[in-house]
């Protein structure tokens, strides 16, 4: 057990999580992969995987580590893409997120729901579910702005 700092402060901490937005090209379309919550919040919604980030755990380790529990994805490179903070993002309380995109290139890897997820599955970008949790619509939408600027550039 760690030791308690010399410098502790009153003030409130939010959560800090990190999601992953993984794609891959099948049949010449671009799908991203998500999970089926087998919790609340958003039981049996569709959502992207992550989860939250131990207290001595690096950022990047912590999205490796819950791509692979949620899905069975390893080994898929991870860059940073962009923080989510805002206000409400999540209902248990004020949740910071950094999340990560990848890109499968081998597109017989197998994903299957893990941990907290009751199912992986791939879905074509223009055909997202509806009930996607959280601002994970926001989040997806942005990795594919960025993804379709970096092919353009």
């Amino acid at each position: 057990m760690a030791k308690k700092g010399k410098y502790v402060y009153e003030w409130p901490r939010p959560m800090v999580t990190v999601d992953t937005v993984v794609f891959r090209l099948s049949d010449k379309r671009a799908e991203v992969l998500l999970i089926q919550r087998k919790s609340e919040p958003y039981k049996g919604c569709w959502a992207l995987p992550g989860g939250f980030v131990g207290i001595d755990e690096e950022l990047e380790d912590a999205a490796a580590r819950e791509l692979f529990e949620e899905t069975a994805l390893k080994d898929i490179k991870l860059e940073q893409m962009h923080t989510f903070g805002g206000v409400g993002r999540d209902p248990r309380g004020r949740d910071i997120s950094v999340v990560y995109t990848g890109i499968v290139v081998d597109i017989q890897k197998k994903v299957k729901g893990g941990d907290d997820a009751e199912k992986a599955k791939w879905f074509a970008v223009d055909k997202l579910p509806e009930n996607l949790a959280f601002d994970h619509r926001e989040i997806v939408e942005l990795a594919i702005s960025k993804i379709r600027k970096q092919t353009l550039d």
